[in-house]
């Protein structure tokens, strides 16, 4: 049985490979408009492939949500309603779920092992309030991007971290008590900072007043 799951992963690996590259070439030479065609079934054929394979298991979720975002990207009307209901309204709720999900796999004594190695929690802030921020100004003058574009590369660098990076943490089997209070700090932190950077890096491209 395992024999023939790796015969169908490779075969499914293989006509993934050879409609990536498909696509690739018709982009290059007709245009992107209809590369989707190539790429969202290569995609998910990958994500399946990668789902049967022991040593790539753990990249099928990865190449799944890539999936998702070139569809959106490609049809985003799909992802915006049904009718006159807007998939924006689920938003909240969704993410309290999400947030309610990875906060009841975790118990107090986890985050006495946090207060325990503060380091990490300083460490972790700082990096978060300089490297992020630092590379959306990098690319803003690397690119030579409009004002409003660059101000706003520089803003989401500037911001605390949030729910996405816990539940990476929580799919990744990192610490997930750790990220979870680096986004309380970050957070309490950023009434503060994120206007201090934004005033520091974003200045020279829009007005920004920190006091306001």
């Amino acid at each position: 049985m395992a024999s023939d799951s790796n015969k169908f992963a490779k075969i499914f690996s293989g006509i993934s490979i050879a409609l990536l590259l498909s696509g690739f070439i018709y982009s290059l030479t007709v245009g992107f408009e209809n590369a989707f065609y190539f790429f969202l079934p290569a995609l998910a054929l990958l994500a399946v492939a990668f789902q049967s394979m022991n040593n790539l298991k753990g990249f099928a979720f990865t190449i799944w949500i890539i999936t998702a975002v070139t569809t959106s990207l490609y049809f985003p009307e799909w992802f915006k309603g049904i009718g006159d209901f807007s998939f924006r309204s689920l938003i909240v709720p969704l993410l309290q779920m999400i947030m309610f999900g990875v906060g009841s796999t975790m118990s107090a004594n986890d985050f006495f092992g946090v207060i325990k190695m503060p380091k990490g929690v300083i460490i972790g802030v700082a990096c978060q309030f300089t490297i992020m921020p630092l590379i959306g100004y990098s690319l803003a003058k690397l690119f030579n991007l409009p004002p409003e574009i660059a101000a706003g590369l520089i803003l989401v660098g500037s911001v605390p971290c949030g729910l996405a990076s816990n539940v990476m943490s929580y799919l990744a089997n990192a610490n997930v008590a750790l990220s979870v209070t680096l986004t309380a700090v970050a957070t309490l932190l950023a009434p503060l900072v994120t206007p201090f950077l934004m005033q520091q890096l974003a200045g020279e491209f829009i007005e920004v007043k920190f006091t306001a």
